[in-house]
């Protein structure tokens, strides 16, 4: 018996597009690039250029449980966001709203620890050495430029105009 189509889908706590490819719409879930929602559909065994709204429950189900248990299916250490983690030590895949919390974590312990990434993240710099004489103005706040003294900026009328 054929399944009608649904045209909206939940995956790994997240509406992805029925008319969307599966690969493309995984790229949806925060966390999940283009080349991990490619492993992803080989992992579960889902075509990838299959339509998401026309997936069976057992698919969805599957692609669930690939995306939540990464480590499990023998995914290589460098497709993951997170090796190495501070506190436990091991390497994991974050996604949606854990990976937010982790990411604004590490930031505020490097601006406790006022590493020199916490100092740049803490008065809004780039972090990663990028240059900031063209760049970055915007983050930096109002930018007075040029101010000049105050008599030179009244003009003094020309000797030949009418008074």
């Amino acid at each position: 018996m054929a399944q009608e189509f649904r045209h909206i889908v939940r995956v790994a706590n997240t509406d992805l597009d029925g008319n969307k490819p599966v690969q493309k719409a995984l790229t949806k879930i925060k966390g999940v690039g283009f080349s991990f929602s490619n492993m992803v559909c080989g992992f579960a065994g889902v075509e990838k250029t299959k339509k998401t709204g026309d997936l069976e429950d057992k698919e969805v189900e599957k692609l669930n449980s690939v995306l939540t248990n990464v480590h499990s299916y023998n995914a290589p250490k460098w497709m993951l966001n997170r090796r190495k983690d501070l506190e436990t030590g091991e390497d994991k895949h974050l996604l949606s709203a854990d990976l937010t919390w982790t990411t604004e974590t590490d930031v505020k312990l490097m601006k406790k620890m006022k590493s020199y990434k916490g100092y740049r993240h803490a008065f809004g710099l780039p972090v990663r050495g990028q240059r900031t004489r063209s760049n970055f103005r915007r983050n930096k706040g109002k930018v007075m430029g040029v101010t000049r003294k105050a008599q030179a900026a009244q003009k003094k009328p020309a000797e030949g105009a009418k008074k």
